[in-house]
């Protein structure tokens, strides 16, 4: 059978589960910062480098100010895409599974789980955990920006650090919706196996979820031929990380 998704997606959505499994690879490719109860935070290196485009980017436009301006808000973003894993993280712990590491990478983060919730409401929880972190960060930001300031303090509204505080609430509940769109690999592909497999197998309730997303992927693409190019990337992403999903949803099955 001939595979319609690109290659380039497929490519790089298996090396990234090689990584995910490989721990030389993980440990070859990536820096420990920090380890916080007790699991492990790293940062990989192409993050380093997605810095250093950051910081020339901004220069370029805005001079050093604009540099160090990009740089602050791409961190403060990374610590509420760090706070996500480790919803999933603690929520997993609550069902006694392990999170040995998460790793933040140029595309988001990922929280290794070191094996996958027995029962459908658990991964139910553990899926929703991420995007519930962030609804929380969200309404504390924007608590934050109008707790201080009345319709009457407009130039305080425009000062940097409230702007900074607007734009990371904005991402945030961006972050919500597009972790919630019902497609692998997102959250809210996992979230959509759950609640199916609470009323059919497992890998039945894995292809079904797939097929939604691609569905959905393909609907994406289209948009993006008419629109934003961005947009026919996100489709290839979901696309062949719904096809990898119900794969490796298949062989467990078969490994039973």
């Amino acid at each position: 059978m001939t595979n319609l998704y690109p290659l380039s997606a497929r490519v790089f959505l298996a090396a990234v589960d090689r990584w995910r499994q490989n721990p030389k690879q993980r440990v070859r490719w990536s820096l420990k910062v920090a380890s916080i109860a007790g699991i492990d935070v790293r940062i990989h290196l192409t993050f380093l480098l997605f810095l250093a485009w950051i910081w020339l980017s901004y220069y370029r436009v805005a001079g050093l100010a604009g540099a160090v301006h990009g740089v602050l808000f791409i961190l403060a973003l990374f610590v509420c895409v760090l706070l996500h894993e480790f919803g999933h993280a603690f929520a997993a712990r609550g069902f006694g599974i392990t999170t040995p590491d998460i790793t933040l990478l140029p595309i988001g983060g990922v929280a290794r789980l070191s094996r996958i919730p027995d029962k459908p409401w658990q991964e139910f929880a553990v899926a929703i955990a991420g995007p519930l972190v962030n609804v929380v960060i969200a309404a504390a930001l924007i608590f934050a920006v109008h707790a201080s300031a009345t319709l009457e303090q407009l130039e305080y509204l425009e000062t940097p650090r409230v702007e900074l505080l607007s734009k990371l609430a904005t991402v945030n509940i961006m972050l919500v919706l597009f972790n919630l769109i019902p497609a692998f690999p997102m959250d809210g592909g996992r979230i959509l196996r759950a609640l199916l497999a609470m009323t059919m197998p497992y890998a039945r309730a894995t292809q079904i979820a797939a097929w939604i997303g691609q569905g959905l992927a393909i609907v994406l693409g289209l948009l993006g031929l008419f629109g934003s190019p961005m947009l026919i990337f996100i489709a290839f992403f979901i696309f062949a990380g719904a096809q990898q999903e119900a794969a490796i949803a298949k062989h467990r099955e078969s490994q039973r």
